[in-house]
């Protein structure tokens, strides 16, 4: 049966008239008005509060301690802004939660108390060098939807442990800091969809250390966040150093520029990490973090599109790159890569972007195993040594790539041992005073491999 629109409008006011509104605490949301202790003092008498039209000064964290003031959600309907003056976040959710997600593991008081505190239709801007919009530490699922960050430092900032975090429909928006910051948290099961993250100086979408699993980033643009002049960022960057990070999909993205930061990068994973009781089981000081895929994404205008360290298990298919600077895919010291399906190309179509066709483009794999680059189309890779390289590593599986009209050798293989390369399109046919005089196919001091049969147009040279 389907309901009739004034009566799911009546509803939602019939609900939102459980929620206080800050007016009846004193809060003037005039913009001159310190607002502070009066949200402060909502947020104690029962946590639920609803910010009508208007601009609300902080000067100081409101704190949304979920023990004291039970469960909580801050709303609007996107008419208010809040102004967040001093240092800090605007709003500190803290939970008591300790456990995992596992339902045995969470205690009765949470869900009595604590559980899923939410912010919805706010806006949150920063006049102090260190104001935040968000952050959590301790919560059961935290649930941001249609909220906006801007002119802050970190938009969300999740600390110490959570569980169970969901953002969707928000924007992150031109902070100096980061759009999303997993700062050395201890956190599992967070769904990041459908937002807009961009323009954020320190990062996107980035996790430092702590322990990080189970993070679904989708369908959401991401772009720009990286400062011109300041610390080579990523729009995503998973960074396991004294850490570990792992179980990460990311699909369906548009993620792009800028490549006029110095080392920007896409994606960005960081896979060195530490874990005491694989230490014990392996005899390894350093892991290797990983289980990523990467899929259905939209990769342009940055230094490196995706850059790959001491990673294990990360799954590239079916992504469309353009406009590597320095290079389109760089992987180093990792294993258990796959890389399938995908186009790296070099489209005319941005040409018009004032680059000059600047853009180098190509792939490398440094001292990888256990790897598969198959299924590729690769275009259009100039002023590199080759298109697609491979310097050390065994038991490679290179095959069914078309690996075109590019610079230098089409493939170039050198210390790989134990490896297939086979049934690739290794090809160069653009006019000739623009044609690649190197062998298509280059090998050097290699053992051990099959090479199978390859259409080369330069032949190849085995040294």
């Amino acid at each position: 049966m389907k309901i009739p629109l004034h009566l799911l409008l009546t509803c939602a006011l019939s609900i939102s008239a459980y929620a206080g509104s800050v007016m009846d605490s004193g809060a003037k949301g005039d913009g001159t008005t310190d607002d502070t202790a009066a949200i402060q003092q909502a947020i104690d008498a029962g946590g639920s509060i609803v910010f009508p039209k208007g601009t609300y000064r902080l000067t100081q964290t409101i704190t949304v301690d979920l023990q004291k003031t039970g469960f909580a959600a801050l709303t609007a309907d996107g008419t208010a802004r809040i102004v967040m003056e001093g240092a800090g976040p605007a709003f500190h959710f803290i939970g008591t939660h300790e456990g995992t997600a596992a339902p045995e593991s969470v205690k009765p008081t949470l869900w009595e108390k604590e559980r899923t505190p939410m912010v919805e239709g706010l806006e949150i801007t920063g006049t102090h060098p260190e104001a935040d919009g968000i952050e959590a530490t301790g919560t059961m699922q935290l649930t941001l939807s249609r909220v906006s960050v801007r002119d802050c430092r970190h938009a969300v900032h999740l600390t110490t442990r959570n569980r169970n975090i969901l953002i969707a429909d928000c924007h992150f928006y031109h902070n100096t800091g980061i759009g999303i910051f997993y700062d050395n948290v201890n956190l599992h099961q967070s769904n990041i969809i459908g937002c807009h993250i961009s323009y954020n100086g320190g990062g996107g979408i980035v996790s430092h250390g702590g322990n990080v699993r189970n993070v679904h980033i989708g369908t959401c643009d991401i772009e720009g966040n990286h400062a011109i002049d300041g610390p080579p960022a990523a729009n995503i960057l998973l960074d396991s150093t004294g850490g570990s990070i792992g179980e990460v999909a990311i699909t369906g993205c548009t993620i792009q520029h800028t490549h006029k930061a110095a080392d920007s990068a896409n994606i960005r994973i960081l896979g060195g990490g530490t874990d005491e009781a694989l230490e014990k089981r392996t005899g390894e000081k350093t892991t290797r973090e990983g289980n990523v895929t990467i899929t259905g994404n939209v990769f342009s205008d940055v230094q490196v599109n995706v850059e790959i360290h001491d990673s294990r298990g990360i799954t590239i298919s079916g992504n469309t790159f353009w406009e590597g600077f320095q290079r389109d895919l760089v992987v180093d010291n990792s294993t258990h890569i796959v890389v399938t399906g995908n186009n790296f190309d070099r489209s005319p179509r941005y040409a018009v972007n004032g680059t000059k066709n600047e853009e180098n483009n190509g792939i490398l794999f440094t001292n990888c195993t256990d790897t598969s680059l198959t299924g590729n189309v690769i275009a259009g890779v100039w002023r590199q040594q080759a298109a697609v390289e491979f310097k050390g590593g065994s038991r490679l599986h290179i095959a069914h790539n078309s690996i075109l009209d590019s610079d230098g050798n089409a493939l170039r293989i050198e210390g790989v041992t134990q490896s297939l390369i086979s049934d690739n399109i290794l090809r160069d046919d653009r006019p000739t005073e623009t044609r690649s005089q190197a062998p298509s196919l280059l090998i050097l001091n290699c053992n051990d491999n099959l090479i199978g049969s390859n259409l080369l147009s330069n032949g190849k040279k085995i040294e």
